[in-house]
C-alpha cells in the first residue's frame, strides 16, 4: 500500500496510506483533502508535498 506525504492546514507533515479520491487527479478538485491530522487531532483540509520538501 502506497502512503502519501501531507502538510495539514496548521503546517504539521505526516504521512498516510488514505488520501481520499487521490486518483481524481488536482485538475478537478483541487489538491486538499479534508483529513483527521494525527498531531492536533482535528479535521483539517491537507494537501500532498513531496517527501523530499516535507522534511526541510
Amino acid at each position: 500500500m502506497e502512503r502519501t506525504v501531507v502538510r495539514c492546514a496548521e503546517g504539521h507533515v505526516f504521512s498516510t496510506t488514505t488520501f481520499p479520491m487521490q486518483n481524481l487527479g488536482a485538475d478537478r478538485l483541487g489538491p486538499g483533502r479534508l483529513i483527521r491530522c494525527p498531531r492536533c487531532a482535528r479535521l483539517r483540509s491537507a494537501v500532498p508535498v513531496d517527501g523530499r520538501e516535507a522534511y526541510k
